[in-house]
């Protein structure tokens, strides 16, 4: 087993309570699995407890097992995001100037402890938890651990890290706007948000308070419930705890958006994987086309209404006495909320009410919705360049949620060929939150998914995938310009059926033209893998009126490959109905 295979909640409890190892044992392991993955992602920490105090913890586990307790979480190592309380280790938000120690920690956290977990450390996070992306933190940018090119997600950056990366079993999060699902779909994990007041939220320090909800990422639906079943409950503490409710879904009418609507910021993967998913839900219920107008309306008022002055609200007394330490990009989005009027607010209030009835009547006709968790994904570069309109298209479909006071669980559903995790999230009218894991239960049984890919740990060199149609295959004239650069095959496929092949005239070597068409066919090509320089340099000597650019699969996967101008076609013979250059080669 790799030094960083995910841990199983429920495997570990099961083997402790059985005799079969120690909490000791486990967190002698999960001390070795931290200090060998600092090397790669010590930034997925804020602060961490002790050796000698983890130890310590575990032998007080050990003893509660000798003395006949049996605990449903004995001896699990746990994770916490640093804006929930532990006592022991500060609570920074991701902000130095704002650090406190707190004297007793959160609700959640103690309920975990007494049932045999052990928190190990505090989780990096998005400033304030104010961001889907982890990149605002002064603490350093936790990244995805498939590719590190690319962002965990956040705000639950660390707590996400550490889960996927075999650190811990489970960690909490948070999630107001997305912030428990967005990390989940990333890094190939589910994350359970549950229904406002589910969980307590004493200990926490608010993003909005009155949507804030605590969260956990796990491997597994059943380490999730586990989760659930042990810190669920009203807290008299917290003023917005609520009891627990048992909402079932009737029936199995899954609502998606209108295809008209669905945005995935030109990432075909994602759209490709969405609709993947979508053919294993119509094999569990029926798929219901809905309009999300309403939806996305009322997720705009999170960032672009009155609801930014909750967050204002949250840290204004720094925010008044030393704005500078707030992360610049932090501060640009909440400050505007300092100088909003009440009226702006009821105004909010109401408008939202008329779309919470809007939602009322949705869940008549349907039983759960089942959207993208995110549309695409970016890499760390490209959100330091673009921070605030990349991370609202991350929020897409998830910031309607809690302000519709709506459950939800974001699972696996697929990886990019840059080994990013795509998700999708099944929601449900509050209270649906175990009737919402069993259907994603049934889901990840149907859809079969194969293990996440390795992890990156800095041995992996970045390589584009591209696909050749002519002159460039194996044993043709231009192949070594493949060869030269080390390129490796990875196989021989076909396009989609919607290309056609031309013979350009005049072209020596002999070259074809692939071009996108709805009236077309399925064409025979290689697709060979290069490393980032190698592809570039390659580019560079590629003619017009040919170009170098997207081509899709068969399969509905995408590659780099060749296309070209239109210019292309003067003169040039229609060859799609041989099927592919070789065959046109062996006619000539």
């Amino acid at each position: 087993m790799s030094a960083f295979a995910r841990l199983s909640a429920t495997a570990i409890a099961d083997a402790v309570n059985c005799g079969e190892t120690t909490a000791l044992a486990v967190m002698e392991e999960t001390l070795a699995r931290i200090a060998a993955y600092d090397a790669h992602q010590p930034q997925a920490w804020i602060s961490r407890a002790g050796p000698a105090a983890l130890r310590a913890a575990a032998r007080a586990i050990d003893a509660r097992r000798a003395a006949g307790e049996r605990l449903p979480l004995a001896g699990v190592p746990f994770a916490a995001k640093d804006n929930i309380d532990v006592a022991g280790l500060e609570t920074t938000a991701a902000c130095p100037a704002f650090a406190y120690a707190p004297e007793r920690s959160a609700t959640v956290v103690e309920r975990l402890e007494a049932a045999g977990a052990i928190c190990v450390g505090k989780t990096n996070l998005d400033q304030f938890a104010t961001g889907l992306v982890g990149t605002r933190s002064p603490y350093g940018i936790p990244r995805n651990v498939y590719n590190r090119d690319y962002v965990s997600g956040g705000s639950s950056s660390g707590s996400a890290v550490a889960v996927a990366g075999g650190l811990v079993a489970f960690a909490l999060g948070t999630d107001t706007a997305g912030s428990g699902r967005v990390p989940a779909a990333f890094n190939h994990l589910v994350g359970l948000k549950p229904t406002k007041g589910r969980w307590s939220t004493r200990g926490l320090v608010p993003a909005c308070r009155t949507l804030d909800c605590i969260t956990v990422f796990t491997d597994g639906i059943e380490d999730a419930l586990v989760v659930d079943a042990v810190v669920a409950g009203f807290d008299a503490e917290d003023a917005f705890s609520r009891p627990l409710g048992n909402a079932s879904l009737t029936g199995k009418r899954i609502g998606v958006p209108r295809r008209d609507q669905r945005q995935f910021f030109g990432d075909v993967e994602a759209e490709y994987l969405y609709d993947r998913a979508l053919g294993v839900l119509a094999g569990l219920g029926d798929i219901v086309e809905i309009d999300i107008e309403p939806l996305l309306e009322a997720a705009q008022l999170l960032y672009g209404g009155p609801w930014v002055a909750e967050r204002t609200a949250a840290i204004a007394p720094l925010l008044q006495r030393n704005p500078l330490a707030i992360d610049p990009v932090v501060r640009e989005v909440v400050a505007p909320g300092g100088a909003m009027l009440a009226t702006e607010l009821w105004n909010g209030i109401y408008r939202l009410a008329e779309l919470q009835r809007h939602a009322d009547r949705m869940w008549q006709s349907l039983d759960a919705l089942a959207f993208p968790t995110t549309g695409t994904t970016y890499r760390v570069a490209e959100l330091l360049e673009a921070p605030v309109a990349l991370n609202s298209n991350l929020g897409r479909y998830t910031n309607f949620v809690n302000l519709l006071d709506m459950a939800a669980i974001a699972v696996p559903a697929g990886a990019r060929a840059n080994r990013t995790g795509f998700g999708i999230t099944l929601i449900g009218p509050a209270h649906s939150d175990r009737a919402l894991a069993a259907l994603a239960a049934e889901y990840l049984a149907a859809a079969d998914l194969p293990p996440p890919p390795p992890l990156d740990l800095g041995d992996r060199m970045d390589t584009v995938k591209l696909a050749v149609v002519g002159a460039h295959l194996k044993d043709m004239p231009l192949h070594w310009q493949l060869s030269s650069r080390n390129a490796t095959f990875v196989g021989a496929f076909t396009t989609a059926p919607n290309y056609r092949l031309y013979a350009m005239a005049e072209s020596v070597p002999p070259k074809p033209a692939l071009v996108h068409s709805e009236e077309g066919g399925a064409i025979a090509l290689e697709v060979y893998e290069l490393d980032l320089a190698s592809f570039g340099s390659f580019v560079a000597e590629v003619p017009p009126p040919l170009a170098i650019g997207t081509v899709t699969l068969a399969d509905g996967s995408s590659v780099k490959g060749f296309v070209a101008e239109p210019r292309a076609l003067t003169g040039a013979e229609d060859i799609t109905h041989l099927g592919g250059w070789r065959a046109y080669i062996a006619g000539r």
